[in-house]
């Protein structure tokens, strides 16, 4: 199955990526500039392509960005600190993301004669954020499958949407996924800071999944403070 990965750079996505690599045939990562606080992360998804030997596509999607404010991940507000069962990382939604990246990639998919389009939401998304829930990944199927009627026939690839984010570092070992070279913190600075919602889900599913975590933060022991917050 020839397949695009929408590739943040994140750990779930490089280990999507890794995945698709060994299970089927990587056609290449697409990354979106779309106006994020910072594009670090893009960094990490063109290694991520180098290492794997296929195309990287960076897609300019500023101005559409600019035009969903309101979010922490776009505009200038602070990025709160805190697990992601907290009713304060609402302000990290960027309303319909997904959809106008997915919807991107799958014309891409149709345009290159893939099968499909690969993405690494997960179930630990669900809480805040209504387009990495499986209601919307089968509507997206069924909208593309209808858009792209006798011209193309591209499905959605979302291996993690009902699993954990421990599951995905449990995943990621058994394809080699190398997590030291995957970035998440929303904040962007020179180490992980330990302390955004991105950061403690990342520190908690290393924890979870028993797997030693290479990543270096700024604040390493936050996460349980956060994490016993939210029980």
């Amino acid at each position: 199955m020839k397949t695009i990965v929408i590739c943040s750079g994140g750990l779930d996505s490089v280990s999507l990526a890794h995945r698709v690599a060994a299970e089927h045939e990587l056609c290449g990562l697409l990354s979106f500039d779309y106006g994020q606080r910072h594009a670090k992360e893009v960094e990490f998804a063109a290694d991520c392509a180098k290492r794997l030997g296929v195309p990287h596509k960076v897609v300019d999607i500023r101005s559409i960005g600019a035009a969903l404010s309101g979010s922490a991940l776009t505009d200038d507000i602070d990025v709160p600190d805190g697990h992601y069962a907290e009713e304060t990382m609402k302000i990290t939604v960027v309303p319909n993301r997904n959809a106008i990246m997915l919807a991107i990639g799958f014309g891409m998919a149709a345009a290159q004669q893939a099968d499909a389009v690969a993405v690494a939401v997960h179930g630990g998304d669900h809480f805040i954020y209504p387009d990495c829930r499986p209601g919307f990944i089968n509507a997206f199927q069924a909208m593309q499958t209808e858009a792209l009627d006798g011209y193309a026939d591209v499905q959605l690839y979302a291996p993690y949407v009902n699993i954990s984010k421990a599951q995905i570092v449990e995943d990621g070992v058994k394809h080699n996924t190398p997590f030291g070279a995957t970035w998440s913190c929303y904040k962007g600075g020179d180490r992980h800071c330990g302390r955004c919602g991105t950061c403690v889900e990342r520190r908690e599913a290393f924890h979870l999944a028993g797997v030693a975590d290479p990543t270096e933060y700024a604040d390493p022991d936050f996460w349980q403070t956060a994490v016993e917050g939210a029980q």
